[in-house]
């Protein structure tokens, strides 16, 4: 796993448990952590994906 995945997957598990705290709280900010969470774990997957295609590409080719 390429490292910049490595960096946006604990942002991601960080936003999450800053939302379930915010949320808990009765704080309505825990709705920014939501988006934030979910923009890092897109951008978690896409370095993931793009890690593999790059390595099958250099098997084959």
């Amino acid at each position: 796993m390429p490292r910049i995945a490595l960096y946006t997957l604990v942002v991601c598990v960080l936003a999450v448990a800053a939302a379930v705290v915010s949320f808990a709280q009765g704080s309505w900010l825990g709705i920014v952590w939501v988006l934030l969470a979910g923009l890092t774990s897109n951008m978690t997957w896409y370095y993931v994906k793009r890690e593999r295609t790059a390595r099958s590409r250099s098997v084959t080719g």
